[in-house]
């Protein structure tokens, strides 16, 4: 066991719509644990996890596919502490689409979830090329994913890692720049989102996964 393995915390309830893929994803950031020997996994949907002395035993915390109102004001006070400490955030998919009339989780993200177009094929620009988040991604990838949409382009506040050219597929809205992963030093923590990873398939994706793998190295600031 490396002397430097961390603790994460997998967080995935829900108040709203609720992915079929948060089993696998569970799964998929459990092996990438083991499989780079970096972190060690918990995963729970308890509310009583989201507390300051429960946090405190984790490096990184991931909202995994989180929607509607899933916190109370207790548990985004401990959230707050949490981050405010150094704590690293992470955020998949649906997590933009949870407390959308909060304003601090909203800067946390980076961006609040409007809505998306019918899952499609779609060509993803990797940005930042240099940053460890994106380590090992080629320049373009083709995915097929929900292309979510959101309030306001975070471009300006955050560090943009991945887009999408709306030309690649139907339904596009947000112009020449739509953001899609991002990331930001943010209250004191550092914060990872990708809007990416609606379907099981993406949790068994190698290029997916490391991209994963890479955020919560970096949101735990080992990288």
């Amino acid at each position: 066991m490396s002397p430097d393995k961390f603790a994460v915390l997998v967080f995935s309830k829900t108040a709203g719509y609720r992915h079929e893929s948060i089993p696998a994803a569970i799964e998929g950031i459990k092996q990438i644990g083991i499989a780079s020997d970096a972190f060690t996994v918990d995963s729970s949907e308890d509310p009583s996890f989201i507390d300051v002395k429960k946090l405190s035993r984790y490096a990184v915390v991931i909202f995994l596919q989180t929607s509607g109102d899933f916190l109370g004001e207790e548990q985004l006070a401990a959230l707050q502490t949490y981050v405010r400490s150094g704590g690293g955030f992470l955020g998949i998919h649906c997590a933009a689409a949870g407390m959308t009339k909060d304003p601090w989780y909203g800067e946390l993200i980076g961006a609040v979830f409007t809505d998306h177009p019918e899952p499609q094929d779609g060509l993803v620009t990797v940005e930042n090329k240099s940053h460890v988040i994106v380590a090992g991604l080629p320049e373009k990838l083709e995915w097929f994913d929900e292309w979510y949409y959101f309030d306001a382009n975070p471009r300006m506040k955050v560090t943009v890692l991945l887009s999408i050219d709306e030309r690649t597929y139907k339904g596009g809205k947000l112009g020449e720049d739509h953001p899609l992963a991002w990331c930001r030093e943010f209250d004191g923590g550092r914060s990872f989102y990708t809007s990416l990873g609606h379907f099981d398939e993406a949790y068994s994706d190698e290029k997916f996964m490391g991209h994963i793998l890479n955020g919560v190295l970096w949101a735990a600031r080992k990288v």
